[in-house]
This record gives structure tokens, C-alpha cells and sequence, in this order.
């Protein structure tokens, strides 16, 4: 279990102290990869990608993500969170340039699989940096907000690259997405560098190795890990299966942007509640609904034949997401250890990624077998089981944490 005392200087804490380098660097990165991943695929398609080619173009994103967090973990071990942000955004920018300027698939392949993996030391950066910035009877609210800086830019980043392809074409939004990135890491490159002194102490007994660190924490990583892979897959069935829904019940594409529009919406406005709450009365309040609604919204979503009972579905989905924002890097940074945090944090990273990443495979899988009805009913069978899970580990950590005492 993380040791979570508050520092000294805790009662004077102030989330605008440290909101230009805790949130700024999330916010500018999230708009570039919001702009870019609209019209990758397009991308794609230009460069002569046939659309299934063009679908597993998109999907490497996520292949790096999951690639990647062990890697980026080992990284930030050695050189710290801020180092770490300088050199992936600026990996990330090259990454983004290749992808406006290369002739062919397959290197925009690559492109797309290195963005992926410095997103991933991104992510996993930033959840240490608010670890040791922010006391821990703030840290829910502090990483909900990291979670809602994250979808503002991917909200308004398509919005920006909109503009940016009637006047000079989709490459230039990839032009964008690397200055955004470049930005980011210049940005970070300003916030204070607060885990070094535990990086010097682990790093004068040697760093240990990412799968060793894990191992030891086996424990935390099949109980706690598992539920945080429950919470990503659960998270991944909006963008996996609700678009393909709104085809089969014939609601056109713009329609359908019209419904996830109006279902961010309603998600970032319970970032911070969800956040609060999570910080008063423990982490099971936030993680459950995640988990629930997801499962819910697919046994009901064989019901959903209009425009309006598909928004309505979303909204579910929306708004566990909302209210579970920043739920997933709470629960890694509670069970974290001092000591190799970053592998640990990377363990945890790996583990939301396979969550994400197992929704549309198994999606891809039942559709191949069953309607797409029958595919839903059979996800929201085994997200009541994920549920049970969730709910079951997110006790024990709220306990272990103290929270029932509190509440008593």
C-alpha cells in the first residue's frame, strides 16, 4: 500500500499554485492528439490505405500505448518525470512531422506506434508528478481534473484541426499536433522536478527492474490492476461499440459526432463532483458507476432504434465516465509504493491499456459470431461480472486507506 502522510506545507495547498505546470502541459498535449486522431485514418486513406488497413492504422495508437508503458516506466525511473515530458514531447513532435510528410503506410505506421508510446510517458509522467505535488486528501479531485484537462483537448482539439484542414489540407493538422506537442514538453520543462531526491536514494542502490518491482507487488497488480483493466475496457466500449450501433439503426455520421458532443459535455461537467466525492467518501463511489454504467448501457442498448434513445445511452455511458474521471490513476497512486513508483505506475499503465484494448477485440470477435445486438447483451453480461470485481477490490482499497473510519 502507498504511504500517502501530507507534507508539511499541505494546509497551505492551493490547486492555482500549481495549475500552470500540473494541467497546461496535459491540456496543450491532449489538443494535438485530439486534432490528429479524427483524420488518421484519413490520413491513411490518402497515402492509398485500403479501410481496413486504414482502421489498424488508428489502432496503433493504442498498440504503443500498451508497448510502451513498461518501457516509459523503466524511463522515468532513471531520469525523472520532467526529463521524461522534455523528451517524449519532443519525440512525439518528430513523430507527428513523419506522419504529415511520408509517402507511404507503413511509415506512418510507425509514426503512429511512436506517438502512441510517448503518450504512454505522458500519462504515466504526469500521474507521478501529482503524487508528490499534491496532498493526499486532494488527490482524487487533483487527478479528476488531470482526467478533465485530458478530455478538453481531445474535445477541443478536433475543433481546431477542423479550421486547420479547409485552409491547408490533413497534413498540416499533424504539423499542428507536433508543434502541440513541442509546446507541452517546453512547458513542462518549467515544473519542478519533486521526486528526485527518492529517485537519487533509489538510484544509489540500483534501479530495479520494472518486472522485478512488479512481481513483488503481485498482489496489488492481479487485484487492484484487474480492476483498473475492468475500468478501461468498460471505458472503451463508447468508442468501440456505440458508432457502430448508430450506423446499424441508420443515424448518419453527423448525427452521430452531434451524440458523443453532447455526451462529452456531460462528462466533463462531472469531472470535479466525481472527483470530491472520491476524495470524501472513498474510491468505490467513483470506480463502481464506471463499471455499472457500461454494462448497463450495452444490455439496453439492443432497445435503442432513434437518435434520441441512442443519446440516451451515451449520456449513461458519459456520465460514469465523468463521475469516474481520474479514477484509474487514484487507485495506482494509492497502492503505489515509494520506492519504484514509476515501474509500479507502469505496471498499472499496462494494465488500463489492456482493459482498453480488449473492448473492441472482443467486440470485433462476438460481431464475427453474433449480431451486434447479441454482441452487446453478451458485453454487458460480463461487465456485471467486472463490476462485482471492481466493487469487490475498491472496498478493500477505501478500508485500507481509512476511509470507513472517516466515514464513522
Amino acid at each position: 500500500m502507498s504511504e500517502h502522510p501530507d507534507p508539511p506545507t499541505s494546509r497551505e495547498f492551493r490547486f492555482r499554485d500549481i495549475a500552470v505546470p500540473a494541467y497546461g502541459p496535459t491540456l496543450i498535449n491532449s489538443l494535438g492528439h485530439g486534432a490528429m486522431m479524427p483524420v488518421l485514418a484519413l490520413r491513411a486513406r490518402e497515402l492509398g490505405a485500403s479501410v481496413a488497413l486504414a482502421a489498424l492504422v488508428v489502432a496503433l495508437v493504442s498498440v504503443g500505448m500498451l508497448i510502451g508503458s513498461l518501457p516509459a516506466a523503466a524511463v522515468i525511473a532513471r531520469i525523472g518525470e520532467r526529463n521524461a515530458l522534455l523528451i517524449a514531447g519532443v519525440l512525439d513532435a518528430i513523430a507527428m512531422v513523419a506522419a504529415a510528410v511520408t509517402p507511404t503506410v507503413a511509415w506512418l505506421a510507425v509514426a503512429v506506434v511512436a506517438s502512441g508510446m510517448m503518450w504512454t510517458v505522458f500519462l504515466i509522467a504526469r500521474q507521478g508528478f501529482m503524487i508528490d505535488a499534491v496532498p493526499f486528501r486532494l488527490r482524487a479531485r487533483a487527478l479528476s481534473l488531470l482526467g478533465g484537462a485530458h478530455r478538453v483537448g481531445l474535445f477541443g482539439g478536433p475543433l481546431l484541426g477542423a479550421g486547420l484542414i479547409t485552409l491547408d489540407g490533413i497534413r498540416a493538422v499533424f504539423i499542428l499536433a507536433a508543434a502541440l506537442s513541442l509546446a507541452a514538453a517546453g512547458l513542462a520543462f518549467t515544473m519542478p522536478d519533486l521526486g528526485s531526491a527518492q529517485r537519487r536514494a533509489d538510484g544509489s542502490s540500483g534501479h530495479a527492474p520494472v518486472l522485478r518491482v512488479l512481481w513483488e507487488r503481485r498482489q496489488a497488480m492481479a487485484t487492484i490492476g484487474a480492476a483498473i483493466a475492468v475500468l478501461g475496457s468498460s471505458r472503451a466500449i463508447r468508442t468501440a461499440l456505440l458508432p457502430l450501433w448508430a450506423e446499424h439503426v441508420g443515424i448518419s455520421a453527423s448525427a452521430t459526432s452531434l451524440i458523443f458532443a453532447i455526451a462529452s459535455a456531460v462528462e466533463l461537467v462531472l469531472v470535479y463532483p466525481g472527483g470530491w466525492i472520491m476524495d470524501r467518501h472513498g474510491r468505490t463511489v467513483s470506480a463502481v458507476p464506471v463499471a455499472a454504467s457500461a454494462a448497463l448501457a450495452c444490455l439496453v442498448l439492443p432497445l435503442a432504434h432513434g437518435a434520441v434513445s441512442v443519446t440516451l445511452v451515451m449520456i449513461l455511458l458519459a456520465a460514469g465516465n465523468g463521475f469516474g474521471s481520474g479514477v484509474i490513476m487514484t487507485m495506482g497512486a494509492d497502492t503505489a509504493p515509494v520506492e519504484s513508483r514509476a515501474q509500479f505506475l507502469g505496471g498499472m499503465r499496462l494494465c488500463g491499456d489492456i482493459g482498453l484494448a480488449s473492448s473492441p477485440l472482443l467486440l470485433s470477435g462476438l460481431a464475427a459470431l453474433v449480431p451486434l445486438a447479441g454482441a452487446a447483451v453478451i458485453l454487458g453480461a460480463m461487465g456485471i461480472g467486472g463490476t462485482a470485481w471492481v466493487a469487490f477490490w475498491t472496498r478493500r482499497l477505501d478500508r485500507d486507506l481509512g476511509f470507513r473510519r472517516r466515514a464513522a
